[in-house]
């Protein structure tokens, strides 16, 4: 009886202990990661960024909620939000609530997917089969049918009454203690709404320093960007693979970035130019898979210096 059944009932056991610290621990130890990047000009003052992405929040995600708050006390000269604040119709109002200390600062955003539409169940290794097909969202998928529609417009309304530049597709500005900001923005290529020859042309010479925000990493946004001379391009989406395998790393990143990118900070080049990639990790999950394994939900702060 022991030689028959022990084996799988530890297999079982172990695979019930895993899924417990996936959903019940990992999924909810936030983390804040920190990184200096030497992307401004020299003699520019150090810049402190504090990017925030795929919250995903459902309503009653307290603990989520109190630690986006508590992110306030960083003091960032501004905060850029890359996406995928929804994983429920009814979570707008807990995201602005979440979001209210840190949209006292100046800040900006993009939209992914999941700030459109409603989350739908599926197989998770349909990921490890899009990926080795070469599909990812609609790109190369036909498109989705049965969509939920998300008040995606409620949570732009409230962005932009705090202030927040909108980037979807366009150009903004900050002006950071006199010191001029150039945010050049795109909407989300997992789902095609990126539209690059909107804003094409690279850098403002009137700008003190230009970067790139975008949702999904896919690489033919990663290369207009780059080949455009901005120095430095802020994503998120890849969840930094969300289940991965320890000493190993992520399986998939969900668009066409290869794995050893998906999150933290890279580089990239196209064109003869060279940028610098912060991928994050993102702060949460698809409702509908509420787990993270070796890959903790997180924000980065940015010091952004001097080039050397």
């Amino acid at each position: 009886m022991r030689a028959r059944y022990g084996i799988p009932l530890g297999i079982t056991a172990a695979g019930a202990a895993g899924l417990l610290y996936a959903a019940g621990f990992e999924a909810r130890s936030f983390r804040l990661r920190r990184v200096t990047i030497p992307v401004l000009p020299s003699g520019m003052r150090p810049l402190r960024v504090l990017q925030v992405s795929d919250i995903h929040l459902v309503s009653g995600q307290r603990k989520k909620q109190r630690w986006l708050r508590s992110l306030a006390g960083l003091r960032p000269d501004f905060v850029i939000n890359t996406g995928d604040n929804l994983s429920d119709p009814e979570g707008v109002p807990e995201v602005l609530d979440a979001l209210g200390p840190l949209m006292e600062f100046p800040g900006a955003y993009v939209f992914g997917s999941n700030d459109y539409y409603g989350p739908k169940l599926r197989n998770p290794a349909r990921y490890l089969i899009e990926k080795a097909q070469g599909r990812h969202g609609l790109n190369g998928n036909a498109p989705a049918a049965g969509a939920i529609h998300n008040p995606w417009e409620d949570l732009r309304d409230g962005f932009d009454a705090a202030g927040w530049l909108n980037l979807t597709n366009t150009r903004g500005t900050l002006k950071i203690e006199g010191t001029s900001i150039e945010l050049t923005g795109l909407d989300d290529p997992h789902i095609k709404r990126d539209r690059y020859d909107e804003v094409s042309g690279g850098p403002s010479d009137t700008a003190d320093f230009s970067l790139g925000v975008v949702h999904a990493p896919y690489l033919r946004v990663l290369d207009s960007f780059t080949a455009d001379g901005y120095p430095l391009i802020l994503a998120g989406h890849t969840h930094g693979g969300q289940l991965c395998i320890p000493f190993y790393g992520a399986l998939v990143t969900n668009c066409d970035l290869d794995t050893d990118r998906v999150k933290g900070l890279s580089t990239h080049t196209s064109g003869g130019h060279t940028s610098y990639l912060h991928v994050s990790a993102g702060c949460g999950t698809n409702r509908y898979t509420p787990v993270r394994f070796a890959c903790p939900p997180e924000a980065t702060l940015m010091t952004l210096v001097g080039r050397d």
